[in-house]
């Protein structure tokens, strides 16, 4: 009884340190993680900030137009807190933004916070959709194209698909809209080409934004999957004579997403950025619209809210992608102590 207690004592202790070095690897990740997030909000706000003071000429003039009063001007510049001095302006403008008030348009007299509320969930809803249709393409094209391609094989599916690719990567993702009206709107007639009150106006908005990320990303996960194929690991399962689904999607496919997703957030983040021209080609009513509208009427306060929303949109995507990616790859974590 002696010898089982202290040989269950002395292996005990072995769980602690290793359970006390993950917890610490995490707390550290966490932690550079919030640090990088809370630098580059800082950053965000000032740069959205100071966009009004840097463009040239006075925003509440360009807004009401020339011909307006100077004694209008001056009130609604003084409304707008705008003769303040430039330190309490920031400090007025970041107790607005923890608030949840970004100030009235110049334009409309609307509170800008009720502007946003009403469009953000359009582009949500047109983003998230996108997205998820690029990864549900991408994916299996990706591990398709490496297991047809790999060891050298299949030279002329790997030329068509990478010519492919890079074509339909390298056009913008307007164009592609406005090529997707003419054709199945203009032409065909098949789906409507403006708004989203039915289900089928997402069809070709989605198909616009979701081209450009979807190939980019098959492309990855094809070099990938042609790389981890020659692993070590998979020579083992084949020589286990393991089926072929449990190899390509047990073994292989984890560790070709882990390098995939490092580019996710980019990826969520230049789709975001594409919705500001896809929702104008489409009359789509959500943030993209309304901020291309608002940079017409020079309604500055509206645009400033709007570019702080999509740049905290970006922040939170790419946030979110590493925590991911250090979930699904602890090494992550240990490269970066």
């Amino acid at each position: 009884m002696t010898t089982t207690a202290s040989s269950v004592a002395s292996s005990a202790p072995a769980v602690g340190p290793v359970s006390g070095v993950l917890s610490h690897r995490w707390v550290r990740f966490a932690v550079r993680r919030l640090g990088r997030l809370l630098g580059s909000l800082a950053v965000l706000l000032t740069a959205s900030f100071l966009m009004i003071h840097l463009i040239p000429g006075d925003p509440v003039r360009g807004a009401l137009g020339p011909t307006a009063p100077a004694a209008l001007v001056e009130a609604r510049r003084e409304s707008l807190g705008l003769n303040d001095p430039l330190w309490l302006q920031y400090w007025h403008y970041l107790q607005g933004v923890f608030t949840g008030d970004f100030g009235t348009s110049l334009t409309s007299q609307l509170p800008v916070s009720d502007i946003i509320s009403q469009r953000l969930p359009a582009t949500l809803t047109l983003a998230i959709i996108a997205f998820a249709v690029a990864v549900v393409v991408a994916v299996p094209l990706g591990v398709l194209m490496g297991v047809v391609t790999r060891r050298g094989r299949g030279r002329r599916s790997e030329l068509a698909f990478t010519t492919t690719s890079v074509v339909l990567g390298t056009i913008p993702d307007f164009l592609i809209g406005v090529g997707l009206v003419y054709v199945f709107g203009v032409n065909l007639g098949w789906l409507p080409v403006a708004g989203n009150a039915t289900p089928d106006a997402y069809v070709l908005p989605v198909i616009a934004l979701a081209v450009g990320p979807a190939v980019i990303l098959a492309r990855i996960i094809r070099v990938e999957m042609v790389a981890v194929l020659e692993a070590d690991f998979v020579r083992t399962a084949r020589a286990k004579r393991l089926p072929s689904r449990t190899i390509y999607l047990g073994h292989a496919l984890p560790n070709a997403l882990t390098a995939a997703l490092t580019i996710c957030g980019l990826l969520l983040g230049s789709l975001v950025a594409g919705t500001v021209l896809v929702e104008n080609v489409f009359a789509w009513p959500g943030l993209g619209r309304t901020i291309a509208q608002s940079i017409l009427s020079k309604d500055y306060p509206v645009v400033q809210a709007i570019v702080l929303v999509y740049g905290i949109g970006v922040l939170l995507a790419n946030t979110v992608v590493d925590i991911v990616l250090a979930l699904l790859d602890p090494r992550s974590m240990i490269a970066e102590d």
